[in-house]
């Protein structure tokens, strides 16, 4: 099943390996390059997906509770 992150991103449930709060975690991808922005908005979750070679980490304006509703719903 896919999961909309939000803005033209979608992303198969498979490749998903954790939906983290921002405030309480660290981004530590930054220096890597692996981070994309979903928006211009302050961030409040990142979503940690497995890229094949190199994870990625998608940064969110949605919080971490309407990302697990959207799981959730998905499942349904």
């Amino acid at each position: 099943m896919y999961i909309h992150l939000g803005r033209d991103y979608v992303l198969n449930d498979r490749d998903i390996i954790g939906i983290f709060d921002l405030e309480t975690t660290t981004t530590y991808a930054q220096k890597n390059g692996a981070v994309v922005s979903l928006s211009d908005e302050l961030p409040q979750c990142y979503v940690l997906a497995d890229g094949g070679l190199v994870d990625a980490v998608y940064l969110s304006e949605l919080s971490s509770a309407a990302m697990r509703r959207r799981a959730q719903k998905m499942v349904e």
